[in-house]
């Protein structure tokens, strides 16, 4: 069986995380620090906090913004549930927008939402494509747009507008305009979970690129802080000699990564571009020039003059299918001992946003685009022979579908 997404694990990543056992330092310590230097060296910017996940991560900075009861956070309807559940532990609304062909969050869609109840912009990078990140931080410094938000907390009366926060689970190592994704938002956040182009096996992390009159590193301090239940000190700065006593200064999360993960995150950033990114690139273009040659094949967009993607995920549409033609294509695929997936059952789809009002309908692009994708493997370890036989399974299982 040809599976969807399995880890790196070999015996570079199985020696730095025995060392990393070995030195006795398990928590967070000098390799999680060590961590958040490198990556915020690759993406450019200025600070990094790592944290346990994506969800923690984020949802933490919702929190420290100030978003409550009675604000709303626009959110893409096509996106994995993460991206909104945080909203609604919040006690806040979950504005749904619609998404381009692409699967990045339409533009015009995401001005039409905003009201004065409108604090946070959070967009999605579905499959690893960055979405129109200048548009969206153009549109918050907009005179008419700032007129409209209503600052209730300091923290948003210091930045005095809508907060941009970019959901890039999936577009690590992406690229937009030249930069790698990172520095274009308020705030990045990323995951390591196990399934991702680089794991630390559960974990997250967050770029930290406030304007002035923020001060980043002093941000980077704060939300450390905020981190460890508003501990003021971590565990490695209370090792120090006599250094024991410490202080409490806000209610705050408990969502730092561990030294464990952060070795498996080191070895993994250090061949990111030389060998993970090449070979998923490798994999995307072989498939690309295998479906191109059918008129049934939609293939991804994932690169063009302004952004390229992290090359996560593969996402195949089938033109013409629905969702039992769609089901029974995916059926068939796995009967030949090959893995796929679909990304993502839109939100309105799932019974927690349904009995909240949501309706599909009111996302028709969302809608079509969900009806007939199939997600393909993408893995570092792919063999040429595997992308073949993934090929042939699609091909196949097509024309057995449509022959029914």
């Amino acid at each position: 069986m040809i599976p969807f997404s399995p880890p790196r694990i070999d015996d570079e990543i199985i020696n730095e995380v025995v060392a990393a056992l070995k030195s006795g330092w398990i928590t967070t310590g000098p390799r999680t620090k060590q961590f958040e230097k490198e990556v915020a060296a690759y993406c450019g910017v200025e600070k990094f906090l790592a944290v346990n996940s994506w969800t923690a991560g984020a949802e933490m900075l919702l929190h420290w913004f100030g978003v409550q009861a009675g604000d709303e956070v626009i959110v893409p309807a096509y996106t994995y549930c993460a991206s909104a559940n945080i909203v609604i532990h919040c006690g806040a609304k979950p504005i749904l927008v619609d998404v381009n062909e692409d699967f990045t969050i339409n533009i015009e869609s995401v001005r039409n939402a905003i009201t004065s109840k409108t604090k946070v912009i959070l967009p999605v990078d579905v499959g690893g494509l960055p979405v129109n990140y200048d548009a969206l931080m153009s549109m918050v410094n907009e005179p008419a747009i700032q007129a409209l938000f209503t600052a209730n907390t300091d923290r948003q009366k210091k930045l005095n507008r809508i907060l941009v926060l970019n959901d890039a689970a999936h577009s690590f190592g992406a690229f937009y305009k030249g930069k790698r994704v990172g520095a274009a938002c308020d705030f990045t956040v990323f995951s390591f979970h196990a399934v991702k182009n680089l794991t630390t096996a559960e974990g997250g992390g967050i770029c930290i690129n406030l304007p002035k009159p923020y001060d980043n590193t002093e941000l980077y301090n704060e939300l450390n802080t905020y981190s460890l239940h508003g501990q003021n000190k971590d565990a490695l700065a209370k090792m120090q000699k006599g250094a024991w006593e410490y202080d409490v200064i806000d209610a705050g999360y408990k969502c730092n990564m561990t030294d464990i993960l952060a070795s498996i995150g080191l070895i993994e950033l250090k061949r990111y571009d030389s060998q993970t990114l090449k070979r998923r690139k490798e994999i995307f273009e072989a498939y690309t020039t295998a479906f191109s040659k059918y008129d049934w094949a939609i293939t991804p967009h994932y690169k063009d003059a302004a952004r390229e993607t992290s090359y996560h995920l593969y996402l195949l549409r089938i033109k013409g299918f629905d969702v039992p033609k769609r089901n029974d294509m995916i059926q068939k695929i796995f009967d030949k001992d090959v893995s796929v997936n679909v990304h993502y059952k839109p939100l309105p789809l799932l019974t927690a946003y349904k009995i909240r009002g949501y309706v599909m309908e009111d996302y028709p692009v969302s809608k079509a685009l969900w009806e007939n994708e199939i997600s393909l493997p993408v893995f570092y370890a792919m063999t040429d022979d595997q992308i073949q036989t993934v090929i042939d399974a699609i091909v196949k299982s097509y024309t057995e579908t449509v022959s029914a």
